[in-house]
């Protein structure tokens, strides 16, 4: 089994060397795809220069270990999947399409059948027309006697053994009468925002295992709002490869151009300084310039810090973590510096001295979301965790965001609930075990919206929970104290939080809107952008704030505070 580990990755990026670790290739093999590869020319440039000239050493260290890991005594491929995180203007559309080119070359069995797959209309058609192109520039013409150019099907057909390249846009019909022994896929994170986006590359994987030879291939650039579903999945399964936690039947290749987790996070922001830019660009000084780079980079750095982020994490592969927005709530700023990920239900508990609760949730489309807020008997501080539910079949009503649920869910941050009663259960049992650990104040413990809520309140009620323990908040502009209040304790660092991506999510989707001397926190984009167990927070966050004391059983009938006044 050959180790894809790369753990000098951070020195390889700061010194310009390969990320592909050192590998058993055939090099004989490697370097005859090298050939191929350095003699295709670029189509829509000027001369059409060819990739020896055009293209960055980092295409030719795939195409390398592609055609060099391939065992011609057994047919087998050692590296059947290839992972690529580059910026964009690396030319990474165009790389890739020259790269299906020297497989096609490189092929040997009849009637092969090879996938490009893009995640829309217009990056299939560009990647179809930069292949033509190439066969089109050959100088020499064997190219175009080699292949059939089928513009109205876009198809590639090699004429010698049959194979055939197709070009195809991301969908559900993607694998449809198709066994192939390549697929490269452009732009995962795109393809990441579709519901049905883990299941069609799961088909791609499925379809590739019946060839030995068999090799998929992502071409992708970071997202440009925080990674979910397939994307998140393939990323971080990426980076535990290339770290070395991930050892057990390994055959992905991982080559990432991305800044260290220190550098992204680092309240300094070290990624802004040019020097370091070289680090994640490959193609520097060929497709990009520093000077274009920071011009563009000025530009969208004097349209605010949402547009920073997002020019970034395309340009930089700055991976997002919040959605900061012009009109975002002031809390979202320090979110990400609150988090304190030892911060489980259970730690919360044994911390705190007396513990709040909010609820809030929509009708059976939408989350049911909970805070549990608590005052740590040490330091005062507050503690914040959260939990959310849906039922089900919100994957298929909301399908524009069913990946980054199920992302949630898998993360232990969500429930999916097998009926519509599950989530209120599941709800009353948190707050029946913080009464039951004596950390419930007597009076105004569980905060929650009066408006819909009634079976909800059966469901405490039921649970010998008193009456005065809920305690109806009002909504909209009431929150405001609320929401100043958390701020500052962001700020300030007396509030920490779990860390969840869940969380992280709804904060981003927050907007802030003036009402006066009030402020009203809203959905950033109806419909898709929940909020419910920040509402929550807010909810709990009033409660805490009126300063309770945790309801204890009396031990002792000295405890008794009509029995104290009598005797005074």
């Amino acid at each position: 089994m050959w180790n894809f580990a790369c753990p000098d990755w951070i020195e390889r990026l700061r010194s310009g060397r390969s990320l592909v670790p050192d590998l058993p290739i055939d090099q004989a093999e490697g370097e005859r795809g090298v050939q191929i590869f350095n003699m295709l020319r670029l189509p829509d440039v000027p001369g059409q220069p060819a990739m020896a000239e055009a293209a960055g050493e980092w295409f030719r260290d795939i195409v390398r270990a592609a055609c060099g890991s391939l065992d011609k005594a057994t047919g087998v491929r050692a590296i059947s999947e290839i992972f690529t995180l580059v910026p964009k203007k690396n030319s990474k559309t165009t790389g890739g399409a020259a790269i299906a080119l020297v497989l096609m070359l490189a092929n040997e069995r009849p009637r092969a059948e090879m996938l490009f797959v893009g995640p829309t209309q217009d990056v299939a058609d560009l990647a179809f027309q930069q292949a033509a192109g190439m066969i089109a520039a050959d100088p020499d013409g064997y190219l175009q006697k080699r292949f059939h150019v089928q513009e109205h099907l876009k198809t590639i057909k090699d004429r010698r053994n049959g194979a055939m390249l197709k070009i195809k846009t991301f969908d559900m019909r993607v694998m449809t009468g198709v066994k192939p022994v390549c697929v490269i896929v452009d732009e995962l994170h795109v393809m990441s925002a579709f519901s049905y986006a883990s299941r069609v590359v799961g088909q791609i994987r499925g379809g590739l295992l019946p060839n030995p030879e068999s090799l998929l291939i992502f071409i992708t650039t970071q997202s440009d709002e925080a990674p979910a579903g397939v994307f998140k999945a393939e990323l971080q399964y990426a980076r535990g490869i290339r770290d070395g936690r991930i050892k057990e039947g390994v055959r992905m290749l991982p080559i990432l151009y991305e800044f260290p987790e220190a550098m992204q996070i680092d309240p300094a922001r070290p990624w802004r300084d040019p020097a370091n830019w070289p680090m994640v660009l490959p193609n520097l000084g060929l497709s990009i310039t520093i000077d274009r780079l920071v011009s563009d980079y000025q530009q969208a750095r004097e349209k605010g810090e949402a547009e920073e982020r997002r020019w970034a994490s395309q340009h930089l592969n700055v991976e997002i973590g919040l959605a900061l927005h012009s009109d975002r709530w002031r809390g979202t700023d320090f979110w990400l510096g609150a988090a304190d990920r030892t911060l489980t239900l259970d730690e919360l508990l044994a911390r705190s001295e007396v513990v709040t609760v909010g609820i809030d949730g929509g009708g059976l489309d939408d989350l049911l979301g909970l805070a549990v807020l608590g005052r740590c008997r040490q330091t005062r501080d507050w503690l914040l965790w959260n939990h959310a539910w849906c039922q089900e079949d919100v994957l298929e009503l909301r399908q524009d965001i069913a990946e980054r649920l199920r992302d949630f869910a898998n993360d232990g941050d969500l429930t999916f609930c097998a009926d519509a009663a599950q989530d209120l259960i599941e709800v009353a049992d948190i707050i029946e075990r913080i009464r039951d650990a004596e950390l419930l104040p007597a009076e105004a413990g569980v905060g929650l919206d009066p408006a819909g809520v009634a079976m909800l309140v059966d469901e405490i009620v039921s649970r010998k929970i008193a009456d005065g323990v809920l305690k109806a908040i009002g909504q909209g502009y009431r929150l405001s104290p609320a929401v100043w209040g958390m701020e500052r304790k962001l700020k300030d660092g007396t509030l920490w939080h779990s860390g969840s991506a869940l969380m992280s999510w709804c904060v981003g989707n927050a907007k802030a809107e003036q009402r006066g001397n009030a402020v009203l926190i809203t959905k950033q984009t109806a419909g898709k952008a929940k909020i419910d167990p920040l509402i929550a927070t807010f909810n709990a966050f009033q409660l805490m704030s009126l300063n309770p004391e945790a309801a204890r059983a009396l031990t002792s009938p000295w405890e008794n505070p009509d029995f104290r006044m009598a005797r005074a």
